[in-house]
């Protein structure tokens, strides 16, 4: 193998795909990337078996073929040269690279050894295209309710599904719950995507892409982005019936501004870490306002206070830490903030009509 390539494009993949590879692996090749050519085009790519990402970018191609060299060393050397172009020949297993007066021999492994990239079926499958913006912001509104405990797999993903022709994302790690819908559909989908190929996606979206293409078949889904692929196999089993979960009505709720009331919330969180987060928010109809105290036995403790639109009177203990980063990825200037009493999940949302997200979180015992 023989080409030329710029040293931004080279970079640039081998950054977007050099995170899948892994240095803990008991398949020492996992830890490389694939060089291949492909028509005027070089292919690199990388795989876990789990995720695989592959890029296509233009190259002068002298001489088809193909490697694999180790992903964190070409990435490190590559983004470490000068912004010209960039030489690679394959000489036996070992790779040249020249740009200028810089030159390094990295030794490789032959591609034949590389695990075969994965492939999509096609004809049985659901396609979408996604509006990026949209897309990037549904995903961080759910990703951060999953959870991290692998004996719970089916939590471990945002589950992505159609309900009453529309397509909606939801996640849930059993203290809290996040549900976003995205667009309308005509088609049925059922599908838990894992949350580390869904960080994989938002890492590859570039600022001039316009619309994700989304793929599932069976077993796997493919995200792809312009020259860019991702493709993942499915979490497998059955996602929880989250719906009945939250609840129809509230008793109590209280409007206001969510710049303010995650000021208190981030000041309460301070005093809270002593308490795993314990924080007591109490809404009280009479005055009209929303406070919250926590207490740190060692350092002291705190009360904060704001307006609000108040129906309803009462108090609930929740963790500090969820619902601030629930505030920080609602896309408002007014929320709501809804229970039913202090054993009853609260349930957060923007005050707009056509609001199409919500938070639940359950509350500690307080």
């Amino acid at each position: 193998m023989e080409l030329t390539v710029t040293q931004e494009n080279f970079a640039r993949a081998l950054s977007a795909v050099g995170r899948v590879a892994s240095s803990k692996t008991q398949l020492p090749i996992l830890s490389n990337i694939l060089l291949r050519t492909d028509g005027n085009r070089l292919l690199v790519a990388a795989t876990n078996l789990e995720i695989a990402t592959t890029q296509y970018i233009g190259a002068k191609i002298a001489k088809p073929g193909a490697i694999t060299v180790p992903a964190r060393l070409i990435s490190e050397f590559v983004s470490s040269l000068p912004k010209d172009s960039i030489e690679l020949k394959v000489v036996g297993e070992n790779i040249h690279i020249t740009s200028g007066k810089y030159h390094s021999i990295i030794n490789g492994v032959i591609a034949d050894d590389f695990p075969e990239l994965p492939t999509i079926n096609e004809d049985n499958s659901v396609t979408y295209a996604i509006n990026t913006e949209e897309f990037k912001q549904a995903v961080s509104q759910t990703i951060i309710t999953a959870s991290s405990d692998s004996t719970r797999p089916v939590l471990t993903g945002v589950y992505w599904h159609s309900h009453e022709g529309f397509i909606y994302l939801a996640a849930t790690d059993g203290y809290r719950l996040s549900e976003r819908r995205l667009v309308e559909t005509t088609s049925e989908v059922a599908a838990i995507i894992p949350t580390q190929t869904l960080q994989e996606v938002l890492r590859t979206i570039v600022e001039d892409v316009d619309t994700i293409d989304i793929l599932f078949d069976e077993s796997q889904v493919r995200f792809r982005i312009n020259e860019a692929e991702v493709i993942s196999r499915l979490v497998d089993g059955n996602f929880p019936d989250y719906r009945q979960l939250i609840p129809a009505n509230s008793d109590i709720t209280a409007t206001m501004n969510k710049t303010e009331f995650g000021r208190v919330t981030k000041i309460a969180g301070l005093f809270a870490r002593e308490s795993g987060g314990s924080v007591t928010v109490t809404v009280d109809e009479d005055a009209k306002t929303v406070s919250l105290h926590s207490i740190a036995s060692e350092l002291g403790e705190n009360t904060s206070e704001l307006d609000a639109d108040v129906t309803g009177s009462g108090q609930v203990t929740l963790n500090s830490r969820y619902l601030t980063e629930a505030l920080g990825v609602l896309d408002a200037d007014t929320i709501s903030f809804s229970f039913s009493g202090k054993l009853s999940p609260i349930i957060l949302k923007s005050t707009a009509k056509d609001t199409n997200y919500y938070h639940v979180i359950m509350p500690l015992k307080s």
